[in-house]
């Protein structure tokens, strides 16, 4: 469902396309492991997505995306409020555990995704298939 989600074409044959499966993958069913309701199975979601396109489009450095991610969650397991940002239905220890994923998902492997969206490969064609 999230290849038709992610609208891939090319998983088969694209390391591109099927890295970015697994890691939508792997983070969506640690939230449902999580016991997270759907609006904060969405929010982790987007959250994932957020700091991806920070990675992928925007070139944001390592420490640039870890303080993105700061003040995205800042607020969290205070009243709901404007200064409370758009994550206020987490609590702190699900703040917690989520930052503890996001460093093992993403930030320990970080340079791997740099390489994947910012060095050029090139195509081997193997046969004429």
């Amino acid at each position: 469902k999230l290849e038709e989600f992610l609208n891939f074409k090319q998983l088969k044959t694209s390391l591109k396309e099927a890295i970015l499966l697994d890691y939508y993958t792997s983070g969506f069913w640690w939230a449902k492991e999580m016991n997270f309701s759907h609006e904060q199975l969405t929010g982790f979601m987007g959250l994932l997505n957020f700091l991806l396109e920070n990675l992928s489009d925007k070139h944001m450095t390592l420490g640039d995306n870890i303080k993105e991610l700061g003040r995205t969650m800042a607020g969290i397991g205070g009243t709901r409020s404007e200064e409370s940002g758009d994550l206020f239905f987490f609590n702190v220890e699900q703040a917690k555990a989520i930052i503890d994923y996001l460093k093992i998902s993403l930030f320990q492997p970080y340079k791997l995704y740099e390489y994947l969206f910012h060095t050029p490969r090139e195509e081997c064609v193997i046969s004429k298939e």
